[in-house]
């Protein structure tokens, strides 16, 4: 029997298993390796054995620790809001609101707070795609001098349910059908739609969910709610009803659904990366915060109720007063200590905001505290540093219980005590003035299980924002329903949401139900007949946002002997505009241009299609055009280019490779030869009169 090869143990070098050495040890006490309690570690390579080839021993705490804290890296993660990135910031106010709040991180213009804001996905797990259509969470931690703030919303200013109650039901619908485990991250599917047809109040949300708002272009480029209705309370306890928005200074933009599907294939991280990318350059995104504020009397005037989670307020209606601001200025250090561990909850608000009535709201309050508890497993998860109040000291008589890490000193554990009249310290007061006071709303009313009325009309404000869209965007809603609903094998369902459509838009369910070849069917009853409200062109993004290259990123694709001066001044000029350029090349190293230098790639062409771009251009030589010309992956890069509406510029050698893709003239195909110039400004926008030309819509 032939002997096992001895395995060097040394406690100076680290080995691989043909001896060679890996790394040195540490030569000094500061950088040597220890376990979580500080014990210095002799050899991190081998566990401990009975004899060299023996079993491991029991005493072995070294392996004992490290295995165990592997087998627990993975907490359990959020059964919604699971796939999430996250950055480090601040929030400064601009204006004060101390006429209607006390709340500090409100009033005191100039102060920068600190804030942690993290983005979400709501359907899909941990390891899915970044751009499925879907809602986008929006939740910000602010570290406020009066404890933290944990403003937790989404890109959607309304929900699909007015009840707590029915949120369970509803992730049950969406989620992975509960026999098969499938589809992940994804709505068209029979549990969900047939929950949405039988839940006529989610109409409404569907109408956000099947618009571009669900598949934004970047997480810094989408806008952020908070949802329910709040208040603001000041410091004789009067108080006003509050809505709060946030807005990115880049313009709200979206991608096509076809051009999300392919990025999810091409890069699953793609909003991740772009958030991380962004900030590590310097390219921090800012928001501005606003307020949208009534007071009870013209809050009751309004034709809908605005505890009505289901419902919007129309900037129309209610201008936003635009009052701060936010910016992303670091990324997280550790993505699980932070980004994983973050645990936001509604109840966390300082003196001066409240909570308002709302039942979906109210059914919030209690379940983020739950989850939490499951999720970090133990009452202490405030005590983990994302989650600490850093603004202000935090203290009380809550001791104990499973991760305890602070050590208390006393006696005093209970309140009331006189520990302090015997000279020793009685631990921390009740602050009855300065603390968090409720505002003081009158009750009196019989305990019912009942909705109220007010929350009746499901349709009006569904009606409000298909017709408030752009043709372009009313266009893309009824696709988006269209390929949803086409999905759903089960007939009933899709017949019952087409009903429901009907008392949307007439047009909108007419088009649908063309695109499925279904018959309409009858108009389904509505518990409150819906009324015809003032257009709000604030709800659309087309024509809305900034017509900018700033945020964006240019590829170009190069062969070897491309003119580099072109290269050069295109890379300049879009720079000069904000946005940055990638260098696509056949193969990753590089090419060299004509000139004989080499210029690098930052990605291959194989593994870099043009859907990860909001603008392209070709410098290509003629011999190199020959040679794509004959590449999928080229044809592939020009045509999604056009087909996704996006501006191509392009040298004169490269046209054989716009031929082969089908490209055809139109103001947003421009020749380089003149200069940049030309390309920058169609490069800002899409190619909104191409679409028709490369796709049909409902």
């Amino acid at each position: 029997m032939a002997r096992a090869k001895q395995i060097p143990s040394t406690p100076h070098a680290a080995t691989t298993g043909d001896g060679g050495e890996l790394h040195q040890a540490a030569s000094a006490p500061e950088a040597r390796l220890t376990t979580n309690f500080g014990v210095p570690v002799s050899d991190d390579q081998n566990s401990l054995k009975a004899g060299r080839r023996g079993p491991a021993l029991l005493e072995d705490f070294v392996l004992r620790e490290k295995i165990q804290h592997f087998d627990h890296e993975r907490i359990p993660e959020r059964i919604v809001h699971a796939r999430g990135s996250a950055a480090h910031g601040y929030f400064e106010l601009t204006e004060s609101l101390a006429d209607h709040t006390r709340a500090k991180v409100l009033t005191e213009v100039g102060v920068k707070t600190e804030v942690f804001v993290r983005f979400s996905t709501v359907a899909g797990g941990a390891g899915s795609v970044d751009t499925p259509r879907d809602v986008r969470g929006f939740a910000v931690k602010f570290y406020t001098r009066e404890g933290n703030w944990d403003l937790v919303g989404n890109n959607i200013p309304v929900f699909f349910i007015q009840d707590a109650i029915k949120f369970p039901d509803l992730i049950h619908a969406v989620k992975m059908e509960a026999d098969r485990g499938y589809p992940q991250a994804a709505s068209a599917h029979d549990t969900f739609w047939d929950f949405i047809g039988l839940m006529p109040e989610s109409t409404h949300m569907i109408m956000w969910a099947m618009s571009d708002r669900a598949i934004p272009r970047s997480l810094r480029m989408i806008e952020g709610f908070g949802v329910n209705t709040f208040r603001l309370v000041d410091d004789a306890d009067e108080a006003v009803l509050v809505k709060f928005h946030w807005r990115p200074k880049l313009g709200t933009q979206s991608t096509l659904w076809d051009e999300a599907v392919k990025i999810a294939g091409a890069d699953p991280d793609y909003h991740r990366r772009d958030l991380f990318e962004a900030i590590d350059a310097g390219d921090f995104p800012e928001w501005e915060f606003g307020v949208q504020i009534l007071t009870q009397a013209q809050a009751d005037a309004l034709a809908f109720d605005i505890l009505d989670a289901t419902k919007l307020i129309p900037e129309e209606l209610v201008p936003i007063r635009f009052v701060g601001r936010l910016v992303l200025n670091r990324n997280p250090s550790n993505f699980f200590a932070e980004t994983e561990q973050a645990a936001f909850l509604p109840t966390n608000m300082p003196p001066g905001i409240d909570v308002s009535e709302d039942p979906l709201l109210q059914g919030r309050l209690f379940s983020y505290q739950d989850t939490q508890l499951s999720r970090l497993g133990s009452v202490n998860f405030h005590q983990i540093p994302i989650n600490q109040a850093k603004g202000c000291p935090f203290q009380n008589l809550q001791r104990d219980g499973h991760m305890q890490t602070q050590v208390f000193e006393g006696r005093a554990n209970y309140e009331p005590n006189s520990l302090a009249e015997a000279g020793e310290d009685g631990g921390p007061r009740e602050d009855p003035k300065g603390g968090f006071r409720t505002f003081p709303l009158a009750m009196g009313e019989t305990k019912v299980r009942l909705r109220a009325e007010t929350f009746a009309d499901h349709y009006s404000h569904a009606r409000l924002f298909f017709r408030s869209q752009s043709k372009i965007e009313q266009a893309h809603l009824a696709s988006a329903l269209v390929f949803e609903l086409s999905k759903v094998t089960l007939a009933p369902v899709r017949t019952r949401v087409l009903a429901n459509l009907r008392n949307v838009d007439e047009t909108l369910a007419t088009r649908v139900a063309a695109g499925l070849a279904m018959d309409l069917p009858a108009k389904s009853k509505a518990a409150a007949a819906p009324v015809d409200m003032d257009l709000s062109p604030a709800l659309r993004i087309v024509g809305k946002y900034p017509e900018t290259l700033k945020g964006r990123a240019v590829g170009v694709l190069v062969s070897d002997g491309a003119d580099g001066a072109v290269v050069e001044a295109l890379r300049k000029a879009v720079e000069a505009e904000g946005a940055t350029v990638k260098i696509v090349a056949p193969k990753i190293g590089g090419v060299t241009l004509k000139d004989g230098k080499k210029l690098e790639a930052d990605g291959q062409l194989a593994g870099t299609p043009s859907v990860v771009f909001d603008a392209v251009a070709l410098v290509l030589s003629q011999g190199g055009c020959a040679e794509l010309v004959g590449q999928g992956a080229a044809v592939g890069f020009v045509q999604d280019a056009f087909g996704h509406l996006k501006a191509i510029g392009f040298t004169p050698e490269a046209r054989p490779l716009l031929d082969k893709a089908g490209v055809k003239a139109d103001a947003g195909v421009v020749d380089l030869t003149g200069g940049a110039g030309a390309f920058l400004k169609p490069a800002k926008t899409r190619q909104w009169d191409r679409e028709p030309k490369v796709r049909d819509l409902a």
